[in-house]
């Protein structure tokens, strides 16, 4: 009631009507509303005309309508006759009481810009961060937002992925798959190579670098043999699992043992 009366005095001292302040305050909030919602459209389309990462555009969107809501109620505040320095003065020392209290939050957003500056990914782009890997869809005000190949949403704090050694699997536009198998020592090893040469030569796997195969290491009961082909970023996992399906029926064909573990006993009589 107490500010209510001093509206009302205040109102009367600058001889205006209660209904005239009313009516500017309610011109002054259409007004206003329609200013954020042609500046937010004038902000999405820059975004997307701009090359800023597309999961940085939330972040961004989020600041700007968070400034103009501030601005607008410090408009309708003085419209009403409320001192604006003093809530201004006081806004600042809450600022600085709740920077204080929210120190992991400010440092998520700080890190959301640093992110933006800094881009050491895209989106679209599979990562590994912090242990965790997936798509980037999303760099928001807190948070950097990762879809796995399962289909699940993992939310990553903007410090945590400043902070963390970031692997982007898609930067280069290719990736190497390695895959290891072993063959029993009584194979041959160069029939062995050329058995996984055979194996990569699917659609997918790229011609330059060439696709390498080689005996990799000697096992206690097994031959190691490594496979390395490149692809596109987007044809690994179509590639990998190909390979791996063609490799055992051209083994069997050829009569090549793929070999386990195992421990020969010999007896002496």
């Amino acid at each position: 009631m107490d500010i209510w009366n001093k509206f009302v005095g205040w109102a009367a001292d600058q001889g205006l009507s209660l209904a005239n302040v009313v009516l500017r305050v309610i011109i002054i909030l259409a007004l206003g509303i329609l200013v954020m919602h042609v500046i937010n459209r004038i902000v999405s389309r820059a975004l997307k005309r701009s090359r800023l990462e597309k999961a940085a555009h939330s972040l961004v969107k989020t600041l700007t309508r968070t400034v103009m809501s501030v601005l607008l109620a410090l408009m309708v505040a003085s419209a009403m006759g409320i001192d604006v320095t003093g809530i201004v003065a006081l806004a600042s020392v809450l600022t600085l009481a709740v920077s204080l209290a929210l120190q992991n939050m400010l440092g998520n957003v700080i890190g959301g810009f640093t992110l933006i500056y800094t881009h050491p990914f895209r989106s679209g782009d599979f990562v590994e961060i912090a242990g965790q890997s997936g798509t980037i869809s999303e760099i928001g005000m807190a948070y950097t937002k990762l879809i796995t190949a399962d289909n699940k949403i993992i939310s990553i704090p903007n410090n945590a992925v400043v902070s963390a050694e970031i692997v982007n699997y898609s930067a280069t536009g290719t990736r190497r798959v390695e895959i290891k198998v072993s063959a029993s020592y009584d194979a041959d090893a160069k029939q062995v190579v050329a058995l996984l040469l055979q194996a990569a030569d699917i659609p997918g796997v790229l011609e330059d670098p060439a696709p390498f195969a080689a005996l990799s290491n000697y096992g206690d009961s097994s031959i190691e043999y490594t496979l390395r082909v490149w692809t596109a970023t987007e044809d690994y996992w179509t590639v990998y699992f190909r390979i791996l399906a063609d490799i055992k029926p051209l083994f069997d064909r050829a009569g090549v043992e793929m070999t386990y573990p195992h421990l020969n006993v010999h007896l002496d009589k």
